[in-house]
């Protein structure tokens, strides 16, 4: 068996995540966090990775629900450490897997939150009014019809690379999970909102480059030391951006105008396989849970509309017993 130190495997497996299945960083740091809780854990007990039997995991997962963690952390958790030590079996650091037959926690389905075609538009439309200047309202404008209009994660959108938009204006390359690219149409607004930004932030890379100032490769440049706006600062944008479109903020993040762009296309009549695809998921699966969204709300205009519905008869009811007044 290979005899490296066990108090190593952490930085191991994540070099041969981010080497071999080109792992996002924000995946590798969830990891590497995980993976130190549970180390720590170990060195309370004067343990190490090497050492680990089943029921220690099992142990460490009882800590964790008295420590009042909520189920997806939990089964997050048991999901580094059956990573960590597949790994370890497939390099040899162990010759068994001890955590290969624990299940985790059942997680509760939750749906996503629905924001309804009126309160996309008003968050459009209330983006380009949105800034300090003309550069910030442009901008702004373009990166919500991009999100609407493709889909994207958050990090796939305030990461583009401008050269992805170069191309056929009509359609757009997207880096997704993994290094895996995917080409996704355009909508004819999303599209004039990107030419817009692009005009306007290229004439900004010139000025730099005639004052010998450092440039860009993203489309969404900023100081930060990732180069690009944040994840961080985004959210915070399109918070604000709610307020002013009148749409409760608690209902609008980057995700959920992303199961905006799922639900409604679902809705429109398009084929779950292409929103698969748009969406870069890898199992179909995970892109069935928009046809439990749509079924939901379908059941909820039917409960409020239909004439034999319990709902629709109490407001019937209410009418008529206000009109006899």
């Amino acid at each position: 068996m290979n005899t490296r130190a066990p108090s190593s495997w952490i930085s191991m497996f994540l070099e041969a995540q981010a080497a071999e299945l080109g792992a996002a960083t924000n995946t590798l740091l969830a990891y590497g966090r995980d993976l130190k809780d549970f180390d720590g854990w170990l060195a309370r007990k004067n343990c190490t990775f090497d050492l680990v039997g089943r029921t220690d995991v099992e142990e460490y997962l009882v800590y964790c629900d008295a420590q009042g963690l909520a189920k997806s952390t939990r089964a997050r958790r048991l999901s580094a450490v059956k990573q960590l030590y597949r790994f370890a079996f497939e390099e040899g650091l162990r010759s068994d897997n001890p955590a290969i037959q624990i299940t985790g926690p059942g997680l509760d389905k939750k749906l996503p939150k629905v924001l309804s075609v009126e309160e996309v538009d008003r968050l459009l439309s209330a983006a380009r009014s949105f800034g300090r200047n003309d550069k910030d309202r442009v901008r702004n404008t373009c990166l919500m019809e991009l999100l609407y209009a493709t889909g994207m994660r958050v990090s796939e959108l305030v990461g583009l690379p401008v050269s992805a938009t170069r191309g056929d204006p009509r359609l757009l390359l997207i880096l997704g999970k993994g290094g895996k690219e995917r080409m996704v149409p355009l909508s004819p607004d999303a599209r004039d909102a990107m030419a817009l930004w692009i005009r306007m932030r290229d004439e900004n890379e010139a000025t730099r480059v005639a004052n010998k100032l450092p440039t860009s490769k993203f489309l969404f440049p900023s100081r930060a030391k990732e180069g690009h706006l944040t994840r961080h600062r985004f959210y915070l944008l399109i918070k604000e951006i709610s307020v002013v479109a009148g749409v409760d903020p608690s209902k609008v993040t980057p995700h959920t105008l992303r199961h905006a762009f799922a639900t409604h296309l679902l809705a429109g009549g398009a084929d779950l396989r292409a929103i698969q695809t748009m969406l870069g998921h890898a199992d179909i699966a995970t892109t069935e849970i928009y046809t439990h969204v749509l079924e939901e709300r379908l059941s909820e205009l039917v409960l409020e509309h239909h004439p034999l519905s319990e709902t629709a008869t109490r407001k019937s009811s209410g009418k008529t017993s206000s009109d006899g007044q």
